[in-house]
Parts: structure tokens; sequence; C-alpha cells
């Protein structure tokens, strides 16, 4: 994770570079109250949409480990989402804490930072990503969008176990070019 007081501009495949439409990502050290009211606001609607012991969202203090990278998406100097990777082993990642921010649901953002995400574990060499997500109506457009971009549903990873709830899913980046700095 990035040090410093709030979002710091991040640069090449690291920091995912600029987006289309103006949203632009930044490696985030999750100290500015916005970034945290989005987190804190994810991880309570995590919460109340999982039954109880399956909600699987990271805490801020849990997203602060040196294996987990937080981006936030940023529109004209507004908070617009956050997504992070967390590092499995030396050849893949997690997908964790993807939140759009309230008002820019299907304005791109959750696309921009999963387009991020997979650009920066390309660029550190990575062979494959997972992520782990629930069922039902609020998950419905997760899927959608995890699905779009190639992934696949798999079983449980990780220290995961199986579920009626949880749904797990994967994607392979062996094919994947690097993005251009």
């Amino acid at each position: 994770m990035s040090g410093g007081s709030g979002p710091a501009q991040a640069s090449g495949a690291e920091g995912a570079g600029r987006a289309a439409r103006g949203i632009d990502l930044r490696v985030d050290d999750l100290s500015s109250p916005d970034v945290q009211a989005l987190l804190a606001g994810h991880l309570a609607a995590m919460r109340g949409h999982s039954p109880p012991g399956l909600a699987h969202a990271l805490a801020i203090e849990d997203l602060r480990h040196p294996d987990i990278t937080v981006w936030t998406a940023w529109s004209q100097g507004v908070l617009c989402g956050c997504g992070a990777l967390k590092r499995l082993d030396a050849d893949s990642g997690e997908i964790k804490s993807m939140r759009t921010a309230e008002g820019f649901v299907r304005r791109g953002v959750g696309q921009r930072l999963l387009d991020g995400i997979v650009q920066a574990a390309v660029a550190r060499g990575w062979q494959r990503l997972y992520l782990e997500t629930g069922t039902g109506a609020p998950f419905a457009a997760a899927h959608r969008l995890y699905l779009r971009n190639g992934f696949q549903w798999c079983g449980p990873f990780g220290t995961y176990t199986a579920s009626g709830f949880n749904l797990f899913m994967t994607r392979s980046l062996a094919a994947e070019p690097p993005a251009p700095d």
C-alpha cells in the first residue's frame, strides 16, 4: 500500500493509469474521511446482504495489510469508487472491496476499477485472479461485470469454504499483454 496522507496519484501499470470518461485511479492510503466512509458503507452493506459469518468484506484496518493494494476512483475530484488487490501467492491475487459510490452506479466505475486491477496484476507477473462474492439480487450486477470480463465460476480458493451463499470466480492472466506505461 502507498503511504502518505490521502489518495496519491499513481502512475504506470501499478497505479493503473488514467481512464476513459474522466475516471482517475489512485493508489490510496485510506486516510481520507470520504474513502473511510465509502469502505464503511461497503462493509455494512456486505454484512447486511450476507448470512452471519459469510460476509468476507475487509475492514479498513485489514485493507492496510502490506499484501493489499487499494485503489480509489475519482471523477472531477469526487470519490466514485474503490477496489483492492490482495496477493495470494507469487502467481495469483484476489480482488477485494469493489464498491461504486452512490450517484456513480452504471457509469463505468466498476469497469474502470476492474481494468486497473487486472493491469496491475499483469504488471506484477501474476498468472491468475480470484474473487469471492455472494448470491442474490444485490450481487447480480457484480456477477455480470466479472463474467463480461472473462471470469469463470470456480470452487473455493485460499481459506474459503463452500456454502450455499458464497460463489467463487477466477480468470487466467497468462495471455494478457502488459499495459503500456
